[in-house]
C-alpha cells in the first residue's frame, strides 16, 4: 500500500500549493491514500468545512489534527461523526477519545488513523500522557486488523517525537511527526518496521517563519511587543510530504521517502 502524508497545510498559500501539485503528484506516485495535517488549513487556525471540501476535491482523503483543530465549533459535529474523514488529538482532556481515532476504507482495505499531542506543548491545554493514550488505542485496534495504521504525533520536542516513534515501532505502519512546519531529514523505517519522521514539514509560503510573515516575528522577538500572526502570502511556495509504502502481509512499512518541492508561481 502506498500512503502519501502531506505536512501542515498553512492557510490559503498551503491550500493553493496542494491544489496545484497534489492531483498530478498523486497519480505520479500511485498513492492509494492521501492523508494531510489539517489543523492550520483555514487562516492558520483549524479547518472550515468549505476548505475541507476544497482539499478533498484536490485529492486529500483524510485529515489529521493538532492543537488548533478543536477551536472551530462547527467542526465538532464532523469530529464526532465516525464517517467524516477528520480527527482531533485523542489525548485532549475534556474531549472524546473517539474524536481522535477513526477508520476509513481504502482501495487496499481498512485503514486506522489517529492523532496525538505531545505533552510538552507550550499551551494551557490539558494534555494526557500520549504513550498511555497510544497503548489504549492499539489495544483496541491491533495492526493485524487493518491494511495500515497511521499515527500522527503533533508535538514540539524532537525528543518526544523520536521516543514515541520507537515506542510504537512494530505496532503501527507509520508514526508521522508534525507541528514544526520544518521538514526534518530523518525519515526512516525503524528496526521493527514502523515508518517514522520527526517532522514532515508544511505546505505554504517558503520565505516565512513557519508560514507567518517574518516581519511580525522579528518585531515580536527583537522589540518584545505583541504582534499578530499574519500568514505570509508571497511566492515561492513549498510542498512537504512523505510517501510511505507498506507490506500487504505484515502491514508494516517497507519504505518512507521525503517529498519536498518548491513552486515559484501558481497560476
Amino acid at each position: 500500500m502506498r500512503i502519501l502524508y502531506v505536512g501542515d497545510i498553512m492557510g490559503s498559500p498551503g491550500r493553493k500549493v496542494v491544489k496545484a501539485l497534489l492531483p498530478e503528484l498523486r497519480q505520479e506516485l500511485h498513492a492509494d491514500l492521501v492523508i494531510a495535517q489539517g489543523e492550520n488549513v483555514s487562516h492558520g487556525k483549524s479547518m472550515s468545512q468549505s476548505h475541507m471540501r476544497e482539499l478533498q476535491q484536490s485529492g486529500v482523503d483524510f485529515f489529521t489534527g493538532g492543537n488548533h483543530t478543536i477551536k472551530r465549533a462547527d467542526l465538532h459535529d464532523m469530529l464526532a461523526n465516525p464517517q467524516q474523514p477528520v480527527v482531533a488529538p485523542a489525548n485532549l482532556e475534556g474531549y472524546p477519545t473517539e474524536w481522535g481515532v477513526k477508520e476509513l476504507e481504502s482501495p487496499k482495505g481498512k485503514v486506522l488513523v489517529f492523532s496525538l499531542l505531545g505533552q510538552t506543548f507550550p499551551t494551557s491545554m490539558a494534555i494526557t500522557n500520549p504513550l498511555v493514550a497510544l497503548d489504549r488505542i492499539l489495544a483496541a485496534h491491533p495492526l493485524d486488523g487493518y491494511a495500515a495504521i497511521i499515527g500522527n504525533f503533533h508535538a514540539d520536542f524532537s525528543s518526544e517525537k523520536r521516543v514515541i516513534g520507537y515506542y510504537a515501532d512494530g505496532r503501527v505502519s507509520a508514526m508521522v511527526g508534525d507541528h514544526w512546519h520544518v521538514a526534518t531529514a530523518d525519515a526512516m523505517v525503524l528496526p521493527k518496521g514502523t515508518a517514522h519522521i520527526t517532522d514532515v514539514g508544511m505546505c505554504g509560503t517558503l520565505h516565512s517563519s513557519l508560514g507567518v510573515e517574518l516581519d511580525m516575528i522579528v518585531k515580536r522577538w527583537r522589540d518584545e511587543v505583541t504582534t499578530p500572526n499574519h500568514i505570509a502570502l508571497s511566492p515561492p511556495y513549498q510542498f512537504n510530504a512523505v510517501l510511505i509504502e507498506t507490506d500487504e502481509v505484515t502491514h508494516l512499512a517497507t519504505s518512507i521517502v521525503s517529498i519536498n518541492k518548491v513552486i515559484e508561481k501558481i497560476s
